[in-house]
């Protein structure tokens, strides 16, 4: 499967949006299209998941919902065990029953798009809360160079199956406010 395939699959948008993780950007992806057929994803979810077991990983972990969706099909492809972190108002949190399980083990963040890398961030707080040792975030497509600076900074390999160009701004400094322009 090549990355182009992926991208097909992306219903993408230009405009000005304001993002999950409080930025903005002239990007916007309707990822819950990708979910609908499940077997269209099975051969991006087999490959992300040959590159990450030559890194001797016990489990994969994603954020509701995409990221989860993804991960939970790279574990059942790979043999591996499967967790998840779920959005609360206070941010994303590995369910009470999960967390005991988690400790010692090393494993992969797995997302749907990487672009802030904010539910990925908050997954591998929660992974570490659990005591458990992440080495690798994995997504279908990052966007923009956030992704990359994150995964370095926070020593985690990076595996993606295509990238797109993307632009983030934080709300004071984004050029289309400044220009009047409203959010999409």
């Amino acid at each position: 499967m090549s990355p182009d395939e992926i991208l097909d699959l992306l219903d993408a948008r230009r405009g000005h949006f304001l993002l999950e993780s409080g930025h903005h950007g002239d990007l916007w992806l309707a990822l819950d299209r990708l979910f609908v057929r499940p077997s269209r994803l099975e051969p991006f979810a087999a490959q992300l998941g040959e590159r990450l077991a030559a890194r001797g990983i016990d489990g994969v972990c994603g954020p509701l919902t995409g990221g989860a969706f993804i991960a939970q099909t790279v574990a059942a492809k790979q043999g591996l065990e499967f967790s998840w972190t779920e959005r609360t108002p206070e941010g994303y949190r590995i369910p009470e029953t999960l967390r005991a399980a988690l400790e010692g083990k090393t494993v992969a963040i797995v997302d749907d798009v990487v672009n802030a890398a904010s539910a990925a961030g908050a997954t591998l707080e929660q992974l570490r809360e659990c005591g458990a040792r992440p080495i690798a975030l994995a997504a279908l497509v990052t966007l923009g160079d956030t992704r990359e600076s994150f995964a370095e900074r926070e020593g985690l390999a990076l595996e993606r199956l295509a990238t797109l160009p993307n632009t983030l701004w934080e709300p004071g400094e984004c050029p289309m406010c400044a220009a009047g322009e409203p959010l999409a």
